[in-house]
């Protein structure tokens, strides 16, 4: 019974850490590394490109990330001044055509 209670309460404070939302252009490099999915190298090369007007410019700038890594990102609760990759990408569509 505690080991079933021990086990509960540790996926609920891993949800509840996936929940939690990283400014990219603010957070430390511990902060970072917090989201799933960004180890050490992908957090030097965040840190290294900062700031970050948008989601757009994340994907233009930073090696390595594609339309699928910064979805799964944006998931995990990383934000681009405030914003999640469907607002950004939406609203960047609109300034494109």
């Amino acid at each position: 019974m505690k080991r079933r209670t021990a086990l509960m309460a540790l996926g609920l404070t891993a949800s509840a850490r996936a929940q939690e939302l990283v400014e990219l252009n603010t957070a430390s490099r511990a902060q970072l590394e917090s989201v799933p999915g960004i180890g050490p190298q992908l957090a030097e090369r965040l840190l290294a490109a900062r700031p970050f007007a948008d989601w757009a410019d994340v994907l233009r700038r930073v090696k390595g990330l594609g339309r699928a890594s910064t979805q799964r990102l944006s998931a995990q609760g990383l934000r681009v001044n405030g914003q999640p990759l469907a607002v950004a990408s939406s609203s960047a569509a609109s300034e494109a055509g």
